[in-house]
């Protein structure tokens, strides 16, 4: 059985452009799932698939909290969050895979 990995993730279409806030126990394999369009729904209908901004955490119920905490935020507070440490909306996926 794989380790797990709890973690929260923001995905966009573009700079400025679509967000999508998730939540997994293995970042990697979602980030992934999403990329190749391997679950249908709001990320491949709209074309979000350019992962923004992460935070890891210790557990699966943290991260289930935060996700739904910044589900909640206002669009301009996230769009801070993700410039606070992506000022540049870089691809994070490369930084993922080593």
């Amino acid at each position: 059985m794989r380790e797990r990995h709890p973690a929260v993730y923001v995905l966009a279409s573009q700079r400025n452009g679509t967000l999508y806030v998730g939540v997994t126990s293995d970042l990697v394999q979602r980030i992934h799932q999403h990329r190749h369009e391997l679950t249908g729904g709001f990320t491949q209908r709209y074309g979000v698939h350019q992962l923004v901004y992460f935070e890891p955490h210790g557990t699966m119920e943290a991260a289930i909290t935060r996700e739904k905490q910044l589900k909640k935020w206002r669009r301009a507070w996230k769009l801070a969050l993700i410039e606070s440490v992506n000022p540049e909306w870089r691809d994070l996926w490369p930084d993922l895979l080593g």
